[in-house]
């Protein structure tokens, strides 16, 4: 429900993507809701010990909240647990930071991603049972990147058009796509300092498989090359804690 007079908006599905403490006993929240995006809350004595929000405002756990305000830090009025997804633990729980961080950072504030808020939510889903989190990552940036208007081309060449060659060599162009190498391209000196990629990668990205060590090898540089590009002068804090376990 909507009460324009106040903007008031409850039970709104929702996550929280990060929290810190604001003055003695209070809490902001950066959450993700399905229908108004990323919008900051602060959650007033939250943090005092009998709080009804207290042990309910976690990460990674589906939520509906109540909230009310005009300006950009509005009043959160009530939260409500919904349960059904397991508790993130080791390297999932670090992935879990990462999909935060990158919405964090990436997706404007108030601008609704329905498509978006169910892949978080899936992805969520899956890597609280599944060991292959290099690939539900890459499977995640790519749907994030389309959401926010930046598809990517992987199985046709960007200047001719025709269909990517699985035993081809493709130079990867940001903001346009993969344009095969010719013969200098692949064995000129400067080769080493362009991101270049097997037509089988590219083909494997766009269906979705990473079984393949070279696909993810390359995905892996791929991805982040794009991510860098869009991030700008931000970084991504969690990114080295993955990288330092070898995992991103």
């Amino acid at each position: 429900m909507v009460d324009s007079g106040r903007l008031r908006h409850d039970a709104q599905p929702a996550f929280v993507l990060h929290s810190y403490p604001f003055r003695e006993t209070s809490l902001v929240l950066e959450v993700f809701t399905r229908n108004h995006g990323r919008v900051a809350l602060v959650a007033r004595g939250a943090r005092r010990p009998r709080s009804a929000l207290r042990g309910v405002l976690l990460a990674f756990q589906p939520l509906l909240l109540s909230w009310a305000g005009k300006s950009e830090l509005r009043t959160l009025h009530k939260a409500e647990w919904q349960g059904g997804l397991p508790q993130l633990q080791g390297n999932g729980l670090l992935c879990g930071f990462y999909l935060n961080e990158l919405l964090l950072k990436l997706l404007a504030r108030d601008d609704p991603h329905e498509q978006l808020y169910a892949a978080y939510e899936q992805t969520l889903h899956t890597l609280g049972r599944d060991d292959d989190q290099a690939a539900i990552l890459r499977c995640f940036e790519i749907r994030l990147l389309k959401e926010l208007g930046y598809a990517l081309t992987l199985d046709r060449d960007a200047a001719s058009g025709e269909p990517v060659d699985a035993e081809g060599t493709y130079r990867f162009l940001i903001e346009r796509g993969p344009v095969l190498c010719n013969g200098d391209d692949a064995s000129g000196g400067g080769a080493r300092n362009r991101l270049e990629l097997k037509g089988r990668t590219l083909l494997d990205m766009a269906g979705g498989d990473f079984s393949d060590p070279v696909t993810m090898q390359q995905s892996k540089a791929l991805m982040r090359a794009l991510i860098n590009h869009y991030l700008g002068s931000q970084t991504l804090n969690t990114r080295q804690l993955l990288k330092d376990l070898q995992q991103l």
